[in-house]
């Protein structure tokens, strides 16, 4: 039983569809009995008056509750009501009798018990004193002993207006405006300062004193009315800002406690003096709903109540949170009761009329634990059972989970159906690939499944660049059980690019049952007919990949019989694929040996036909259910053609940084040159502008001829990062053939040279690398303690691509040297390569780690080396200028006296060169030239 509940005295549910509000219960001895005993009064704005007279019995399993005879008296009333009070309202006696509030009127009830002479006991009544009209709707009223009387109980009744009313008793006294009131608020009355307190809607505190309010009048010595349309500013005589709305008042006269009043807020709780100086403030981390002062249990302190919307009971002291209590429901009002049997009993009332009496604490525990008889331990049994729980906990604990085995697919189930065939009707729309009118589309259904209910979906399709979607959002309503939800999607290639891969992501968002964000997300492959297209095969190309298998050739129709084209009929020894926009990549199958073979112009143009070409051979020969097919390489890995790649994508990033510093350095001298031409034309005397305008002009030309450089770059990086991307791709896929990987392997390799370049300008794709290939050359590829103990580089933006290049090479020639990349596998046979004398690469020396002089050219083609010599004019620079339509400043082309592999330093300093050429020059426009060199120089 939990010490942190409230336990029930006695409850009802008062009426049938009734509402209540704070206001609407009170708590007094109404009947004015010699006990002194409480009753509860109820008024509902339905109009219905209630009295109860609670009297539960103790009994062996607690309190025996409601009984129809705690209802004392119940009286239907006309017009609802807002408020009720009990107070010495009445002129000719000073017992208690109850004040009650109607929207236009406030009337006073005497309720008496009399004695009955049979056995149902006594009858009470309810007598009418008095009544007075209103002429305004009402808010609320307050009551006291407005001007020091004695023995008696005014009423001010506050208007929705703002206006306050005082009734003294049975006449009326006078109304007066209250300055800025658009909105009514709490309002109680303070005996000790004979003032009002009231929460403004400006969400101040305000104080006024009643002879002030009295003597505001300007009838000039006629009869006051209700029905004022005028009067004399009243001024208040404190005020104190809450930043909040007021909510309640309380205002403390406990004898042990300072008279101070207390003010509920929204999210917060003041407590004042009574001359407006803060006491103390509670800020609240949940919604309040009433407040409710008890007592002073110690000098100077104040004990109150404060009920949340999380059904809760929080009594505090001052600030000190002493004790909280979960209730069955939200209270609107509580108050503090003594009955007859039981002294200060909570009563709590809610908005639909449920009563609830109750107490705080616990009850003491009625049950008594029966005996146990002893009985003799048979240790032998108990060791059995001991071997056996701990046998069946170690098999558990091998397949425990951090996590809870619960997947998120249970409450929702996407699947997702790619077309077999590509569109009739092309959904294509905003294509960027010159020379291609449409490009072909396939339609993707999404089915979304749904274990129970689920409203408000959002699912999102994420497409790769260059690949497209006609819509990447959808907004789904809700999902029925037996009723699934289908969408359709069309993707396509809209880019001018070679797609990194061939997977979309769709991620579904939702809310589960228990009320938490859940998101489930899974990827479709896509057919590679969608970007390529087939044709004639080419004779010559300079890039060529041979494969070998295990098993006997086969016909190169009957592994793509979807995509032969203009092939269809062949021999099916040659086919050829076409990107779209891009180069062609032919196949061969040989027909002797058990090899096949990839050429293209572009060696990262092969990574999709080569997957391709491996997935179908490997589902063409493992149809059995003992497949034994592999594909091996066992060529040189084209790694001189991928740090092409790596240096045309790191162009990229210099030229955006250069672009930037530069559009950066304009636009603080356009700046200038405004403040400057702003100072001349406020000048009172005119002044020569000394060519300013022109050179406002020409720095303005260069800042948008800037800004089109940094979008071009842009783009040209997106391009070669894509590049860069399906090099990476295939040269890991090259690996993996080369060294036989596992699959554990191969995770690790794609981690380290990941092929995801991402888009960041503080880290990006050389320096994540190199440092993640440098930790594995560190720890399971180390061959000896020095290499263990290099510190790693920091996470910037290098000078050049040197480090990164040398790291892959050496990681290359660790594999292929038999090293694994998961530590407890053994190590493979060394890998026996054949190749001519080598020559050793234009690196620098690494000074980090330590190889051998010729460790690195063992892995590197001689036919690349050789290929290379008949290509001049396709050096370093090659990707560079292909990426230059598409918007990279043109750089000079190298001649015959140059070396024929430019350094990087080179490419950069022409890169910058013609970043500036695309710039107006200033020095030819006259007279701007000293000008602009002054300004630059930051002179303002």
């Amino acid at each position: 039983m939990s010490l942190f509940k409230t336990r029930e005295w006695w409850s009802t549910s008062v009426g049938e569809a009734e509402e209540f509000d704070n206001g609407c219960l009170c708590v007094a001895n109404i009947d004015n009995e010699s006990s002194g005993s409480d009753k509860v009064i109820l008024g509902s704005y339905q109009g219905i008056l209630r009295v109860y007279n609670p009297r539960p019995q103790k009994t062996e399993s607690g309190w025996s509750g409601y009984s129809p005879e705690d209802v004392v008296l119940e009286q239907a009333f006309q017009q609802p009501i807002l408020q009720v009070e009990a107070g010495k309202f009445s002129s000719g006696s000073e017992n208690l009798v109850l004040a009650i509030l109607h929207p236009r009127k406030l009337s006073v009830y005497s309720i008496s018990a009399i004695a009955g002479s049979v056995a149902h006991g006594s009858q009470y009544k309810c007598e009418g004193l008095y009544e007075h009209n209103l002429q305004r709707t009402v808010h609320k009223f307050c009551y006291g002993p407005f001007g020091g009387v004695k023995g008696k109980d005014f009423i001010c009744v506050q208007s929705m207006d703002g206006t306050i009313s005082i009734f003294e008793q049975e006449s009326f006294a006078f109304s007066r405006f209250l300055p800025g009131a658009l909105l009514p608020g709490p309002i109680k009355y303070v005996p000790r300062l004979d003032s009002f307190v009231t929460v403004s809607s400006a969400w101040r505190v305000e104080c006024y004193k009643y002879q002030v309010l009295a003597v505001a009048s300007d009838s000039g010595g006629k009869d006051e009315t209700q029905n004022i349309r005028s009067g004399k500013r009243v001024t208040f005589d404190w005020s104190f800002d809450i930043g909040e709305q007021g909510m309640d008042i309380a205002v403390i006269a406990f004898p042990q406690a300072p008279a101070s009043i207390l003010i509920l807020g929204e999210r917060s709780i003041c407590c004042l003096t009574e001359t407006g100086k803060l006491r103390y403030m509670k800020k609240l981390g949940y919604d309040p709903s009433c407040l409710l002062p008890y007592a002073s249990l110690s000098e100077g302190t104040i004990n109150y109540i404060v009920a949340t919307h999380t059904n809760s009971l929080l009594i505090y002291q001052d600030v000190t949170l002493k004790w909280a209590a979960k209730t069955e429901f939200t209270p609107v009002q509580c108050q503090v009761a003594n009955f007859k049997e039981l002294n200060g009993v909570i009563v709590m009332l809610n908005d639909t009329g449920r009563l609830e009496c109750v107490y705080l604490g616990t009850d003491p525990a009625i049950f008594v634990p029966p005996h146990v008889e002893s009985r003799e331990l048979n240790y032998a049994k108990m060791d059995a059972e001991m071997a056996q729980l701990q046998k069946r906990i170690k098999e558990k604990g091998q397949k425990a989970v951090i996590a809870p085995n619960r997947k998120p697919e249970e409450d929702l189930q996407v699947n997702i159906h790619v077309s077999p065939n590509l569109d009739e009707m092309s959904m294509a729309t905003g294509v960027e690939i010159p020379e291609e009118d449409s490009v072909p589309s396939i339609q993707l259904r999404i089915q979304v499944k749904a274990r129970m209910l689920i409203d408000n979906i959002k699912l999102e399709v994420h497409a790769p660049w260059p690949l497209a979607t006609n819509r990447s959002d959808y907004s789904i309503p809700s999902v029925e059980p037996n009723t699934p939800a289908e969408l359709f999607v069309s993707i396509f290639q809209r880019g001018n690019s070679l797609p990194a891969h061939l997977y979309v992501q769709i991620s579904a968002s939702y809310q589960s049952a228990t009320g938490g964000s859940r998101i489930t997300t899974l990827r479709a492959a896509l057919p590679a007919k969608l970007v390529i297209q087939p044709v004639l095969p080419v004779k010559s190309a300079l890039h060529k990949l041979t494969i070998d298998t295990n098993k006997p050739p086969i016909s190169l129709n009957d592994i793509f019989p979807d995509m032969l084209g203009e092939n269809a009929g062949g021999q099916g020894a040659a086919l050829g694929f076409q990107f779209f926009g891009g180069p062609v990549v032919t196949v061969l199958a040989s027909k002797t040996s058990q090899r096949y073979r990839l050429q293209c112009d572009r060696l990262e143009a092969m990574w999709i036909p080569l997957k391709e070409l491996v997935s179908r051979l490997n589902q063409h020969f493992n149809r059995g259910k003992y497949g034994d097919f592999r594909a091996s390489f066992d060529g040189s890995l084209p790694l001189q053609e991928y740090y092409e790649l790596v240096d045309s994508h790191f162009e990229c990033r210099l030229g955006a940084t250069k672009c930037s510093e530069m559009l950066a350095q304009r636009a603080s001298q356009f700046r200038v040159i405004e403040r400057r031409l702003l100072t001349r034309f406020k000048d009172k005397t005119p002044t020569p502008l000394q060519n300013l305008d022109t050179l406002l002009e020409g720095t303005f030309r260069q800042i948008l001829a800037l800004g089109d450089a940094v979008e071009q770059n842009q783009m040209a990086e997106a391009v070669a990062a894509n590049n860069l991307s399906c090099g990476t791709y295939l040269l890991n896929f090259l690996i993996r053939l080369w060294t036989d990987m596992t699959d554990e392997e191969f995770k690790v390799l794609e981690n380290a040279v990941s092929p995801v370049v991402s888009e960041s300008a503080e880290q990006g794709w050389q320096e994540m690398t190199d440092a993640a290939v440098t930790h594995l050359l560190r720890t399971v590829l180390a061959k000896s303690a020095k290499d263990a103990a290099v510190n790693p580089s920091p996470l910037s933006i290098p000078s050049d691509t040197g480090k990164v290049k040398k790291h892959i090479a050496l990681l290359c020639d660790r594999l292929g040297k038999g090293a694994r990349l998961m530590d407890g596998l053994a190590e493979k046979k060394e890998r026996t390569i054949k190749l001519p004398t080598p020559k050793t690469i234009s690196e620098e020396a690494d000074t980090e780690l330590s190889e051998e002089s010729n460790a690195v050219d063992n892995v590197i083609s001689p036919n690349f080396r050789s290929e290379k010599s008949r290509k001049k004019k396709r050096g370093v620079v090659r990707a560079v200028e292909e990426l230059a339509p598409l918007g990279l400043p043109m750089m000079d082309k190298p001649t015959a006296d140059k070396s024929r592999r430019r350094g990087l330093g080179e490419l950069s300093e022409a890169k910058n060169q013609k970043i500036r050429s695309m710039v107006p020059d200033l020095d030819d426009m006259s007279g701007g030239g000293d000008e602009e060199n002054h300004i630059a120089n930051g002179d303002s």
